[in-house]
């Protein structure tokens, strides 16, 4: 979303350089080479926020991936597509699960690797370089394990024919090569590390994802640091509003943040970009109160709406959810599902509410009672999820495992 590429200007910036600001001496800087893996590099996502912080803690390390859709991400270092890259399959990812596992075994790198650090929410921790000489120690840190095939409830595109037909398949595959004995794994909540143990039989520790939290709580009025254009916005949104903010597919549920503002008489705010655009704008025209579009938000606009809004909707079960974090960070309470990792980071009655029922009656209750919670104890909470924390611990974890 727009300006979203602060953290990787920080660490393009930055050089060879640790998150101190100096010359990073961690032990893998000392002889020992290693790289990093993700699934593919999109332009937003949680996920690449992730392997933003992991290029960070690991500075000498070149990224292997499917395929880059975000090129100036990483502009002084090397990133590595496979050949699914050159096909139209990259816009296709049904269609190309059955060739991922293929591709996933046959990496090449230019040195010998002694470890690879792996951000896997599909089959990225397939990743193996044959001609290495040994086996790299395999660290995954895991968002989730494959939604489309252990969990089809929860991502519509399990239930593409093609997934479904290969799905035992996979699954079998899957889970034997997670048991392979030189990989260790993290889990980015509580509720993943409950999936892995399902569906691969593995224990795993919990590392929380980075969150730029001190970047969003060093800016009191992020309206400050808007362009003309986007002031003159947020002039125009009315005073008190909920706000629903992600990219809109049905997944995200922002039609019951629409429906449950219009139940509670509180304008609502929907910003993000996506497919759903123009059924949400239906609702919204149907809606008795009145709902304003933000499209694209780049990030500083994204978190002048959070400070602004009366509470942040995030109905959707997330593996963990960033953006609920991000919310708390710039003070706004969270109304969000009991289940999932928003469970986890949102204190029920301290930082926000969290419903077993999502529906546009118990949100609707839910907004009627969000101004009873104290916005600065919001802001402290969300301090537990930053992302230097992120950087000691994921260092930590690596640097212990392998020691």
């Amino acid at each position: 979303m727009g300006e979203r590429h602060r953290a990787v200007v920080r660490i393009a910036a930055s050089g060879r350089q640790g998150a101190t600001g100096t010359l990073n001496t961690h032990r893998w800087g000392l002889g020992m080479q290693g790289v990093l893996v993700h699934e593919w590099i999109d332009v937003n996502g949680g996920s690449e926020k992730v392997l933003d912080a992991m290029a960070e803690a690991f500075p000498d390390t070149d990224i292997h991936c499917l395929w880059n859709d975000a090129p100036q991400r990483f502009p002084v270092r090397r990133v590595n597509e496979t050949w699914l890259s050159r096909t139209p399959l990259r816009r296709h990812k049904a269609l190309a699960l059955p060739l991922m596992l293929f591709t996933w075994r046959r990496l090449r790198s230019q040195s010998e690797l002694d470890w690879m650090l792996v951000s896997s929410h599909l089959f990225a921790h397939h990743a193996f370089f044959p001609r290495n000489v040994g086996s790299p120690r395999k660290f995954v840190y895991v968002h989730t394990p494959a939604r489309y095939i252990w969990v089809p409830d929860l991502d519509a595109r399990g239930h593409h024919p093609l997934a479904r037909i290969i799905s035992p398949v996979l699954k079998a595959i899957d889970r034997r090569r997670a048991n392979d004995r030189e990989v260790e794994f993290a889990a980015n909540s509580h509720f993943v590390k409950e999936r892995i143990a399902a569906a691969w039989g593995r224990e795993a520790p919990v590392i929380y994802p980075p969150v730029d939290v001190m970047d969003i709580q060093s800016v009191p009025d992020w309206r400050t640091s808007l362009t003309h254009d986007e002031r003159a916005l947020v002039d125009r949104l009315p005073k008190d509003f909920v706000l629903g903010a992600s990219r809109f597919i049905p997944y995200k549920k922002l039609d019951l943040v629409i429906k449950a503002a219009d139940l509670a008489g509180v304008p609502a705010v929907i910003a993000g970009l996506g497919p759903c655009e123009e059924e949400l704008r239906a609702l919204a025209a149907k809606a008795q109160v009145q709902v304003e579009f933000v499209i694209s938000p780049s990030t500083n606009l994204l978190y002048a709406l959070y400070q602004m809004s009366c509470a942040f909707i995030f109905p959707p079960i997330e593996d963990f959810g960033i953006m609920p974090v991000e919310a708390m960070a710039a003070g706004a309470p969270v109304i969000a599902n009991s289940q999932g990792g928003a469970a986890e980071t949102v204190v029920h009655g301290v930082t926000g509410l969290l419903l077993s029922r999502l529906t546009p009656e118990s949100i609707a209750e839910a907004i009627g009672q969000i101004h009873e919670i104290d916005r600065e104890a919001v802001r402290s909470r969300a301090r537990a999820f930053s992302r230097e924390r992120f950087l000691e611990e994921i260092r930590a974890w690596v640097d212990g495992q392998a020691g």
